[in-house]
């Protein structure tokens, strides 16, 4: 499976399916087809089974800028409302890439900024290169953070530090935000996509629905007390029990030998 052309690129390949933002002469600033089309991408990957992990990463300089402030394809900018902005546009891909059963990789080669640093956010682990930065830039231009910052930032890096980053704007460089837990893994520029891959073929390879249930049970575990998350794990478990991974991963075990899972 195969996808070019503006505002978006994809491709899959040995069950990693690679998301690049594509509009590097905006340092790929999101706006109404863009966001269209990564949502349709995103909801093409989440159902797709020879999808077992997924890359998300900028073309150009630029990881994602946020929202594009010269962007007029809403029909209704005359009746603008960003409240309803956020809620059309950004909030249903922050929530398909939470609630997605497959890991999923921010391969962050420059700024992530606004809404762009969101979207990092809401992925599940963050590689970032020597020349990446995050801004949580809502508050230089007198706006609060959305498409989930005010929920995944603190969750990653406490309450203190991220009231600092949101009420301030100030640039997060990549070894600060690896330091801090904004980021996982720093990486040279020029191998950020090799290490972006590599991470996610050896993920693409591993038992993907449980994967999927772990990131359902660390964002309920959140919300939640101790007594129901030992419930869910109970739940979770007796799901993943029942699977052909589990079964494999057994008989690899009796047979002393690397498992082969498929993620079924």
């Amino acid at each position: 499976m195969k996808f070019e052309g503006d505002p978006i690129t994809w491709h899959l390949e040995e069950g990693v399916g690679v998301i690049t933002l594509n509009r590097p002469e905006v340092y790929n600033a999101l706006n109404g087809e863009m966001g269209r089309s990564l949502m349709e991408v995103l909801t093409e990957a989440a159902s797709d089974a020879n999808v077992r992990a997924l890359v998300i990463t900028g073309a150009g300089k630029a990881f994602c800028s946020g929202q594009d402030l010269n962007d007029r394809s809403d029909p209704n900018i005359g009746n603008f409302s960003l409240g309803e902005s956020v809620r059309e546009r950004y909030n249903p891909l922050i929530r398909v890439l939470a609630e997605m059963e497959k890991p999923v990789i921010a391969s962050v080669n420059g700024v992530a900024a606004g809404a762009g640093c969101s979207l990092a956010l809401a992925c599940d682990l963050r590689i970032v290169s020597d020349r990446a930065k995050f801004v949580e830039a809502f508050v230089r231009i007198g706006l609060v953070p959305d498409s989930g910052s005010s929920w995944f930032l603190p969750r990653l890096i406490g309450f203190g530090r991220a009231m600092e980053l949101l009420v301030t704007g100030r640039d997060v460089e990549a070894q600060e935000a690896v330091q801090i837990g904004l980021a996982n893994q720093l990486v040279p520029h020029d191998r950020l996509t090799e290490e972006s891959i590599a991470l996610a073929r050896k993920l693409a390879q591993a038992p993907t629905r449980a994967i999927g249930w772990t990131k359902q049970a660390l964002h309920q575990s959140m919300e939640s007390d101790l007594e129901e998350a030992l419930e869910r794990e109970a739940q979770l478990q007796d799901r993943a029990g029942k699977t052909e991974d589990f079964r494999e991963g057994v008989q690899a075990f009796v047979e002393k030998r690397s498992p082969r899972f498929q993620g079924k």
